[in-house]
């Protein structure tokens, strides 16, 4: 099975979306759920919370990371990065989401393509669904169901700290390896896993 790249929603630095409700709130979601726009407001006023920021244990090893109460309901995390740490590839299953670097600066490297949710292992991309963002310390984005990515500080001598919410709460991640065009699933994590 091959992906092509799809449309997927802009999302601007100040939060709007545009082009595709994808991750929306619609008619039928709860009236409270929070939408990728308040996720993004969270983030980006809990990112500009420099007493919170200054208070993340940071670790020369491992990221570490802090629960907060998110919106409406939703999941929120503060996270620390040492230098040359990521993630590695993966996404938040039915969660819209939103990030931000509060400081140090994250690249998120994103498929511009709408992958099939259930019933594959492996996968060969298409050229030019690769996306590429650097996002210092302010910048940020919103994201919809089923965004793949991965996100990493890739400074070789200071931390970075970002703010992250997803909405509902994260019901799995699902996590991929890649070598090339080839994006394998590799695990399905639960919130027993991480919690």
């Amino acid at each position: 099975m091959s992906v092509s790249p799809s449309p997927s929603p802009a999302v601007s630095s100040s939060g709007s979306a545009h082009g595709s409700s994808d991750g929306s709130s619609s008619a039928s979601s709860a009236a409270s759920a929070p939408t990728q726009a308040d996720l993004f407001d969270f983030v980006r006023r809990t990112a500009a919370d420099t007493e919170l920021i200054a208070s993340l244990p940071l670790d020369p090893e491992g990221r570490t990371w802090v629960r907060l109460e998110g919106p409406g309901g939703s999941e929120a995390w503060l996270i620390g990065w040492p230098p040359g740490t990521g993630t590695g590839w993966h996404d938040h299953a039915d969660s819209v989401g939103a990030f931000l670097t509060a400081s140090g600066e994250l690249k998120e490297n994103s498929l511009a393509a709408r992958l099939p949710t259930d019933g594959w292992k492996t996968l060969e991309l298409t050229d030019g669904v690769d996306r590429e963002r650097r996002l210092p310390s302010g910048q940020g984005r919103a994201f919809g169901r089923h965004h793949v990515h991965e996100v990493l500080n890739e400074s070789p001598d200071r931390h970075a700290i970002s703010v992250h919410a997803y909405y509902p709460p994260l019901p799995q991640i699902r996590r991929y390896s890649r070598s090339g065009s080839i994006l394998r699933l590799e695990q399905v994590e639960r919130p027993e896993d991480w919690q």
